[in-house]
């Protein structure tokens, strides 16, 4: 009997792993938005926290790049070695400096909340570049110029119209101490945190758009990702250095903040990867997409009891539009991949016919 349970169990596991991973990294994801905000708020600063982060992501992927890839290498030219350099700097560089900036005005659960606006900016800044079609002829055209409107305003929303505070955690609250280590940040710092934090995420869905071209010139991809952290590292160490000159910044110990750096470049920039990889395969990029509502929700809860942060109806309604907007942008782009493998599917299936014929005559 306990030997069929058990069977049971490992076939249901077997057949909900992707599931389980998606919210797995998902619970990752909000560990860093929870990490990176009490690491930064406890006195990191930002510049050199980003430097170390890049620092063991780098040393975490190399073995892995090494063992793994090394049959998939392709030959590294000056070009396309000055190439990824860019890419690296106006991608990873610029997007997690902002990001830890615009975390210390702000807080764990508005970063969550706008990573949900990265798949619109993305569809944006794509049509822009001519990368992506628009047509708003057909209803998945307009689902995704709708979802990109409806994302930007419940970022907008959650930013800056917070309404009154949830009874329930207004009653936790006054039961609770207040964290000092936490501070509560000003209107006028939140305005810039919330516009950081926009640059941040648009920086980092320019860096996903030119994942394309430069993984079909070298298909070795945790290489590449290896090779962008540690130039990546070597770029945030000048912004660092130019920004941060007193030396006992830099001093590491067996703490809070090591555990953090730690954390955020071993696990989320290494387990991650593997799982999303691996979920990808199995399920494709629109099911992996999905998942990432459930980081805003799980740092939301932690942040209100950990932290005792107080969260808003006007937000929680602004968080609501945000998804909203992630799924309408998502499914539109599933329906237009559906529509254009169908088209390819008939030209296919004319060309045999066509064959088919001219072999007959």
């Amino acid at each position: 009997m306990m030997k069929t349970i058990l069977c049971y169990v490992g076939m249901v596991v077997k057949s909900y792993k992707p599931y389980i991973a998606m919210l797995l990294v998902q619970f990752v994801y909000a560990g860093m938005a929870l990490f990176s905000k009490a690491a930064v708020a406890k006195g990191m600063n930002p510049f050199v926290f980003v430097v170390y982060r890049q620092a063991f992501a780098s040393l975490a992927l190399s073995p892995f790049a090494f063992f793994l890839e090394s049959k998939k290498t392709s030959p590294l030219s000056y070009y396309l070695l000055c190439k990824i350099f860019l890419i690296s700097l106006f991608g990873l560089t610029l997007s997690l400096n902002l990001y830890y900036v615009a975390i210390n005005y702000t807080t764990a659960t508005f970063a969550a909340a706008t990573t949900n606006l990265i798949p619109a900016i993305t569809f944006v800044m794509a049509g822009l570049l001519r990368m992506e079609s628009v047509s708003m002829k057909h209803v998945h055209g307009i689902a995704k110029v709708l979802g990109s409107i409806t994302g930007v305003s419940g970022a907008l929303v959650f930013a800056f119209l917070k309404g009154p505070p949830m009874n329930f955690m207004k009653w936790y609250n006054q039961k609770q101490i207040t964290d000092s280590s936490i501070k509560v940040c000003s209107f006028e710092d939140w305005i810039k945190g919330a516009l950081i934090m926009l640059a941040a995420n648009t920086a980092w869905s320019l860096w996903l758009i030119l994942q394309g071209p430069i993984i079909k010139e070298y298909p070795a991809k945790i290489r590449l990702t290896s090779l962008q952290c540690f130039f990546s590292c070597i770029q945030s160490a000048f912004w660092a250095v130019a920004a941060e000159r007193n030396p006992s910044a830099w001093k590491l110990g067996w703490d809070f903040h090591l555990l953090s750096i730690v954390y955020c470049g071993v696990i989320v920039t290494g387990i991650t990867y593997w799982l999303q990889v691996w979920a990808i395969e199995k399920k494709g990029p629109v099911f992996t997409s999905i998942f990432s509502p459930f980081a805003l929700i799980i740092t939301a809860i932690f942040s209100a009891f950990l932290w005792k942060e107080t969260l808003y109806w006007g937000s929680i309604g602004g968080a609501v539009l945000l998804v909203v907007g992630l799924y309408s942008v998502l499914w539109g782009k599933n329906k237009e991949e559906e529509v254009v493998k169908s088209v390819r599917n008939d030209e296919e299936n004319q060309d045999d016919q066509t064959k088919e014929c001219i072999t007959h005559h």
